[in-house]
């Protein structure tokens, strides 16, 4: 396999297309033995003679004709990928994976990636609607750069680095017909032999954690009488009359007239937020996107 470096091609199309060693060595702005000697070090190595030179003039030869015709599209190509790998270093990548659970796509996050996108117009940003779980096997395969997975996982993925980002109430969602649904603050003792629906443990593990050790703290066992992998969903199965359930505040715009969300009095009925992302090194564009979260925060 012939071997070139991009210098001797470079110098070949410019002689090539000026037809003159001269201009050629004032576009490449090189001076002019070094050109010539590119040229018959690329002659050299190919075994032909690219061009008839001449006191008067300079011409491509057959075979100089044949290379160029074929030398051109891969330097365009790898003009490209210069271009590209310049863009991707200074942060303008082709797109930004972005997981998100969908309870929490409320006017904060909205903001967010409206700021990110006038900061960083270069960055096409894509998001995502997966659960904590699937976010998180995503971000650790590279098929999304992060995620906002909700809370903390319980073990924490190796190779994974989580950043806070927002606190949020935890309230008691119950049909509007019911016993307490009058009531501003309660505690989940009152609600403790009430069947309960929840966010899947499969789904949000973390979640799901936080909800029984609650119910634990108040001093029962929840009566988990059906799940859904995402909190809207439950909140539909509460309007249906199916039961109660444990959820964040978020949740409350996008529920049903035929729910109502009570405070709790509850100690720790607290969640905190955070965004995930793979630990060490991150590209120029997640790093704005962490800039733009912190300035949120």
């Amino acid at each position: 396999m012939i071997e070139f470096s991009l210098r001797e091609l470079e110098s070949f199309i410019a002689v090539a297309e000026e037809l003159s060693f001269t201009r050629a060595a004032a576009r490449l702005r090189l001076a002019q033995p070094p050109l010539s000697r590119h040229i018959r070090t690329l002659e050299e190595r190919l075994g032909v003679r690219l061009f008839e030179r001449t006191n008067r003039r300079v011409a491509l030869t057959a075979a100089g004709r044949a290379f160029y015709a074929e030398v051109q599209p891969p330097l365009v190509r790898l003009e490209h990928a210069a271009g590209a790998a310049q863009r991707a270093a200074a942060g303008a990548t082709a797109d930004l994976a972005i997981g998100f659970v969908s309870s929490l796509l409320g006017p904060e996050l909205t903001e967010l990636f409206r700021r990110f996108h006038v900061a960083q117009p270069q960055v096409q940003l894509a998001l995502h609607d997966r659960t904590p779980s699937e976010q998180l096997r995503a971000i650790a395969e590279g098929r999304l750069d992060g995620g906002f997975v909700g809370l903390a996982p319980l073990a924490r993925t190796a190779g994974i680095a989580f950043v806070p980002w927002k606190r949020e109430a935890l309230l008691l969602f119950v049909p509007k017909a019911h016993r307490l649904a009058r009531q501003r603050r309660v505690t989940l003792k009152a609600v403790a032999a009430e069947p309960m629906l929840a966010i899947s443990a499969e789904a949000a593990p973390a979640f799901a954690a936080k909800v029984r050790a609650l119910c634990r703290a108040a001093g029962f066992r929840p009566n988990i009488v059906q799940e859904a992998s995402r909190a809207h969903a439950v909140g539909a199965m509460v309007a249906a009359g199916s039961g109660i359930a444990i959820l964040p505040a978020s949740v409350r715009p996008v529920t049903s007239r035929a729910v109502t969300a009570l405070a709790l009095r509850d100690r720790d009925a607290l969640v905190t937020y955070v965004f995930a992302h793979r630990s060490g090194a991150v590209s120029p564009a997640l790093r704005a996107f962490l800039d733009e979260l912190g300035g949120s925060r």
